[in-house]
């Protein structure tokens, strides 16, 4: 597979669109976020990019202004183009002029998802390079200074540490004020960025344990959210409520929409629907993006509250299971507003957009949306395309796809050389260009529309010295559609090992939160097949079995 050095050093692959100079200048615009962000805040300094739900906003020209005084500083550090930024950052303004900051230099952000614990975010800092982290300080009784602090003497390229709203005795190195403070904006001076080269470094969990680097450049991020603007429709006086954190690609986008598109952006600390609702008639946004739990809390409180809603026009779904009923109870209790499932992965953002006609409710709640501007094959286990109908593997390639993995043997796993990438998710052909998702070949957990590697939390169970194996699945949940269950077979079968003390354990291993087993199962023996692989399928099963039998399923 061709493939090529980026100035961050990565090696990355490239694809038709790049090396077709004619398809090239019909799907890339060749800009970046900067060049669109500079040229708002000449013409619009007033104007409000992002509203936040603490009652504040962030307008064009303060943006850029303050962008340009933190690049100086970064620069002034020494960082120079390809280097790579890191941030562990909630969804505070800090994250949008620190993108735009990095644009301007040409170094890449690595938006890292602040509820990561050191485990996580040490193989990130270390994998990544980084060679800045900026990271809160303590927030609801954690205290990211000093996991900074323990991370830095084990990342030797990590120099600098930049705290961001420090409480007293909280500042590491400098602090993003002062850093912007600093910066002098007359020393400030734009780097010559190829839109091309690699702008965002974000990891996502992968089957083996181990968190995937995914490359992106400024054209496969503005060539992703111009595809969502074609296809439903959108742009000049729309606004998203955004909620999903901004270190998730769908986050992400909304941060880079402000600036590089007409559509606004309104922006959650964090997910509340009493806040929801006030927001979104607040700022009049017409446009969400979000997880299964979101539309059902959305609706809920909707109801419950007697508003329909009127100004929200669409609300695309996705990230975890999405019942029909769901969608349909949307549209009868948000009065102008279009609901639908659509399927895509941080890899491939956005493969399908979802159907927004009246006419087409019944597809927009079963199926996973339509195909757009991606090149999409549905295979089987030897790689041979399904009849119409039947269930395979899906495959995609398109001019919005990643550049690759940080590590360049995992991207040859997953990019064939025709250019597809190997989602490992299992759907059917429907009507209309259409997919219905059907299973996982991965092994992965997506609780509330974030991905959680079964691996990666075993690997960590079997530090207990409690227990001789551990087999992870996914469980029901009733509000985030997965949860994590545990199967256990400990060393003496006497022993008990209780989910408090087991939690403990894992947080001093510094696991985040969110994987922690939300039930555990202790058993003498796992289900294998005749080669000894644990049979998680049966697992999966038992756990529903016991799920209803208990009642919480």
């Amino acid at each position: 597979m061709r493939g090529t050095r980026d100035p961050s050093g990565w090696r990355v692959w490239r694809n038709q669109y790049e090396m077709d100079d004619l398809v090239r200048q019909d799907v890339w615009e060749n800009r970046t976020t900067w060049q669109d962000a500079v040229a708002k805040s000449e013409a619009d300094p007033g104007g409000v990019a992002i509203w936040f739900d603490d009652g504040s906003d962030l307008k064009f020209g303060e943006a850029v202004d303050e962008a340009r005084r933190l690049a100086v500083s970064l620069a002034e550090l020494g960082l120079r183009k390809g280097d790579v930024v890191s941030a562990n950052l909630p969804n505070w303004r800090e994250m949008a002029i620190i993108n735009l900051a990095c644009c301007a230099l040409g170094l890449v952000i690595n938006p890292i998802i602040p509820i990561y614990r050191d485990h996580e975010v040490g193989f990130i800092l270390k994998d990544a390079g980084s060679r800045v982290l900026f990271t809160p300080g303590v927030v609801s009784n954690f205290n990211y200074p000093e996991m900074a602090r323990r991370l830095a003497r084990q990342t030797p390229s990590l120099e600098w540490l930049v705290t961001v709203r420090p409480g007293d005795g909280e500042t590491l190195n400098s602090s993003y004020s002062a850093m912007v403070e600093q910066g002098d904006p007359d020393r400030f001076q734009a780097d010559q960025v190829d839109p091309n080269h690699i702008k965002l470094l974000m990891y996502t969990s992968g089957t083996t344990g181990v968190p995937k680097g995914v490359l992106h450049s400024h054209n496969t991020l503005r060539r992703s959210a111009a595809n969502s603007a074609e296809a439903r429709g959108v742009g000049e006086g729309d606004i998203t409520l955004m909620a999903s954190p901004v270190t998730h690609v769908t986050g992400y986008s909304s941060l880079e929409q402000a600036f590089s598109s007409p559509i606004k952006t309104a922006l959650m600390s964090r997910w509340d629907k009493v806040t929801a609702v006030d927001f979104i008639e607040r700022t009049g946004a017409t446009l969400t993006v979000g997880a299964t739990p979101f539309l059902k809390e959305l609706v809920d409180e909707a109801q419950a509250r007697g508003t329909g809603l009127s100004s929200l026009r669409q609300f695309a779904c996705g990230g975890a299971e999405v019942p029909p009923q769901l969608i349909a109870r949307a549209h009868d209790v948000l009065e102008n507003c279009r609901c639908f499932r659509v399927y895509g992965s941080t890899e491939v953002p956005l493969v399908t957009q979802g159907f927004q006609k009246k006419e087409d409710a019944r597809l927009a709640a079963e199926t996973d949306g339509r195909i757009y501007n991606y090149d999409v094959r549905i295979v089987d286990s030897e790689g041979c395309d399904v009849a119409p109908g039947n269930e395979g593997e899906i495959l995609a390639r398109g001019p919005s796809m990643f550049l690759g993995y940080t590590d360049w043997e995992e991207t040859e796993k997953a990019v064939d050389q025709d250019g597809y990438f190997h989602s490992g998710d299992l759907v059917r052909a429907g009507p209309q260009c259409s997919i219905v998702v059907t299973g996982r070949l991965k092994d992965l957990i997506i609780r509330g529309g974030e991905n959680l590697s079964a691996k990666e939390i075993e690997d960590v169970l079997h530090r207990h010295p409690a227990i001789q194996e551990a087999a992870v699945v996914a469980m029901p949940h009733p509000r985030l559609g997965e949860g994590v269950c545990a199967w256990l077979i400990l060393h003496d079968h006497r022993q008990r090992l209780g989910a408090e003390e087991l939690r403990r354990f894992l947080h001093e291993q510094g696991l985040s939160p969110q994987k922690s087993p939300e039930s555990i199962h202790i058993v003498d023996h796992f289900p294998r097949t005749a080669s000894g692989k644990i049979q998680k399928n049966i697992l999966r099963r038992k756990t529903r079995e016991r799920l209803m039998i208990s009642g919480r399923a």
